[in-house]
């Protein structure tokens, strides 16, 4: 659907001379390749870990969901490019062509967003898929609008004005999921998570005088680890705490790889104990 109107929005844009149609053309081009690689990245993530990928491809998630911001960047930046160019000559815009196409827009970028609306609250990808449909319909919207002002005013600036404002709406709904991949391509600790109430939580445990070398990094954009050394001077606790431990992290802060160490002298003078340390 995204992809035959991609072609349309293109086409009649072209024909009718409007870069705010064009521009939309670009966005949703941007959208169905993000589309791609996330579907894509769906299907690697699944594959089981092996050889040197002992996580398997996990993290290609992270990458898809970067590549689908960069997408959008390197789009919004051709569209702004032509926009600008099209203040100094501006030309006369078939608004009839503009608004019927643009109003099929409105209609395939909706029932796309409701098709990602149920699961965008647990994966990056899906939020910035529907994230991206929604203010596609929402551009459409708005180039139905510009075109219908042109027909009314006769102002042919609003084509290339209307298109600037499709660029910042990009950029407004592209900046969280850009910064989001980014940390997370860092091994950045997922933004969800509070690290203090997680630190606080295992000094909690029962024996536990003190941690050190806490690290949580997500291992894909649904899936988040941690490793932490865990100084309990009383002896160890047994297999039963640390699968306590596991259990409580998985439900309290969706840390679903968890690696405890276990270590029973204050004074063992641990490599990693400062929290410089990495």
């Amino acid at each position: 659907m995204n992809t035959a109107l991609v072609v349309a929005e293109a086409v009649y844009g072209y024909l009718g001379n409007s870069t705010a149609l064009m521009a939309d053309a670009g966005h949703n081009l941007s959208d169905v390749f993000g589309l791609l690689v996330a579907w894509a990245a769906s299907i690697a993530s699944k594959r089981a870990p092996s050889g040197r990928f002992t996580y398997g491809l996990r993290g290609s998630s992270i990458l898809a969901a970067l590549a689908n911001a960069v997408f959008l960047l390197v789009a919004t930046g051709a569209i702004s490019w032509e926009s600008v160019q099209r203040f100094r000559d501006p030309e006369p815009v078939a608004g009839v062509t503009v608004m019927v196409v643009a109003t099929i827009g409105i209609f395939v970028n909706g029932a796309t967003a409701l098709l990602f609306a149920r699961g965008r609250k647990g994966d990056i990808n899906i939020q910035g898929a529907f994230l991206h449909m929604a203010g596609d319909a929402a551009v459409s919207a708005g180039v139905v609008i510009s075109a219908a002002l042109i027909l009314w005013t006769g102002w042919l600036w609003l084509d290339p004005a209307m298109s600037l404002i499709i660029c910042a709406v990009i950029l407004w709904s592209t900046w969280g999921l850009l910064r989001s991949s980014v940390g997370m391509s860092l091994s950045a600790a997922p933004a969800e998570i509070d690290l203090d109430a997680v630190r606080q939580f295992l000094l909690d445990r029962p024996n536990v005088t003190e941690i050190h070398d806490l690290h949580v990094w997500p291992i894909s954009t649904t899936e988040t680890a941690m490793t932490c050394h865990l100084v309990i001077p009383s002896g160890h606790p047994g297999d039963a705490f640390l699968m306590e431990c596991a259990h409580m992290l998985q439900e309290f802060y969706k840390i679903g790889h968890a690696t405890l160490q276990i270590e029973i002298s204050e004074g063992n003078a641990c490599s990693l104990a400062p929290d410089s340390v990495v």
